[in-house]
């Protein structure tokens, strides 16, 4: 798990560009799916059978991350660039940056005004993202169009590292970590249900690759599988964010105080049922922050009872995310006991 945890990181798969990442989960899962497909917005899509009367089970986990993308590049060769999905423009400065172009990585720096020449004011500010650019070391805009093209999509440059106590980090964990229970899973189920395991696109950016894919596939019940927010460090209160990182996958009650999804009743009994006879470590979370790929999928054709399991993770939207590979493992564990009862 931590190896496929590792590859799926270290891949890049902007909103929109998850070319990498789908290719990378395709072939992880040959020769393990009955079927496999790619439909018209980029989803992946893939089907184990069940029995011919059982139940067909939705397993969605988003392949994008967040990143940037080119806009616009100055007579000096300097990129501007804008941002997609949330990203906090304080983690971007100073940041090495690939831009992904004609099947090449370039690499540059993120920059800004110096110190030594901004105002009082601004100093006691952060810098805004408008407010910088990325130097990719071009002489000219001609120099730099050699290179890359406006609408070329950008990451931050960072490697998957393991830290003590079951914790690694990487970059893009949301949605790495869904990506790989969901090949886990794929790899392992036994089950008479029909299980479709989707990777969708476009999460991050407004669900919109889940929307499409529910309509498409009309399940009996879905699983949209993300992380959730670890509160289990200095500048967070436990009653913000009680979830700790270790502890067991979340299972998501509400999100986006219910705006996202309120869990169907039935999906929440089976997944606590599940947990607690399988004795499998699990926590509760009720969370007022973002939403998940449940939210479109809920509320596709008549409605689809629709949950969420969630590793917690630290720095969530950050290139140095962590999570406890233990975490990850169980919410395996948890996702493959339900699809044994189905």
């Amino acid at each position: 798990m931590k190896q496929l945890l590792e590859k799926l990181s270290n891949a890049s798969g902007v909103s929109g560009f998850e070319d990498n990442v789908r290719n990378l989960m395709m072939e992880e899962l040959k020769g393990f799916v009955d079927e496999l497909d790619v439909d018209n917005m980029g989803n992946l899509i893939a089907i184990k059978k069940g029995k011919p009367d059982g139940k067909k089970v939705m397993l969605a986990a988003h392949m994008d991350e967040i990143g940037l993308i080119v806009r616009y590049i100055d007579k000096n060769g300097f990129i501007k660039f804008s941002k997609l999905g949330g990203i906090n423009d304080q983690m971007l400065l100073n940041q090495e940056v690939y831009i992904h172009s004609n099947d090449e990585k370039i690499l540059g720096v993120i920059g800004s005004k110096p110190p030594h020449r901004m105002k009082a004011a601004e100093k006691k500010k952060p810098v805004e993202y408008e407010n910088m650019f990325i130097d990719i070391g071009a002489s000219s805009k001609e120099d730099a169009e050699e290179m890359i093209n406006v609408g070329d999509p950008i990451t931050i440059k960072q490697k998957f590292a393991e830290l003590k106590n079951d914790l690694v980090m990487g970059n893009a964990m949301d949605n790495r970590v869904g990506c790989a229970i969901l090949l886990e899973v794929m790899k392992r189920a036994r089950s008479d249900a029909t299980i479709c395991g989707v990777g969708t696109v476009q999460e991050e950016v407004g669900l919109k690759g889940a929307r499409t894919a529910a309509f498409r596939i009309n399940p009996d019940m879905a699983l949209a599988l993300d992380v959730t927010i670890s509160g289990d460090h200095p500048g967070m209160k436990e009653e913000e964010a009680p979830a700790k990182a270790g502890k067991g996958p979340c299972i998501i009650l509400t999100d986006a105080s219910g705006r996202g999804i309120i869990t169907h009743p039935q999906v929440k009994e089976l997944l606590i049922q599940v947990a607690e006879e399988e004795e499998i470590p699990y926590q509760i979370e009720v969370s007022e922050g973002g939403t998940t790929d449940a939210t479109a999928i809920h509320l596709t054709r008549e409605g689809i009872p629709t949950g969420v399991i969630s590793p917690p993770s630290r720095y969530i939207h950050t290139p140095v995310s962590v999570v406890n590979i233990k975490d990850v493992e169980n919410a395996v564990k948890l996702i493959l006991a339900v699809l044994n009862r189905l």
